[in-house]
């Protein structure tokens, strides 16, 4: 679904978890028109939100060569109470303006209005 310029992913789907998932992601993104993807945490595979696997920091590396945005959305607060590395680099995605953890698609529709 592509709600203005973000293609929304469905939140029942197969778990993402590798490069080609991510280029997946942007293939139907650009074939929309979109710049940002949405992405819901439970399509995420748990190794995303475990930083030593470097599964998060792959994806998230495609998408910044391609110039999307990507945001998660939902819950996250199992793996950020679990790990402070986690936390800290959520917060300081959300400083920036490639990734973005967002708690619904309303917020992420404020963040990005907010920076146009």
């Amino acid at each position: 679904m592509l709600d203005d310029g973000v293609l929304v992913c469905e939140p029942d789907g197969p778990r993402l978890r590798q490069e080609r998932d991510a280029l997946d992601l942007i293939g139907a993104a650009f074939g929309r028109g979109a710049r940002w993807v949405a992405v819901p945490a439970e399509r995420l595979h748990d190794d995303f939100f475990v930083l030593r696997t470097g599964v998060a920091g792959e994806m998230v590396q495609k998408f910044a060569q391609y110039r999307l945005g990507m945001a998660i959305v939902g819950d996250i607060s199992r793996f950020t109470d679990a790990s402070s590395a986690l936390r800290a680099w959520v917060v300081e995605s959300n400083r920036g303006g490639q990734l973005w953890f967002v708690r619904d698609l309303e917020e992420l529709a404020e963040r990005r209005s907010a920076g146009d």
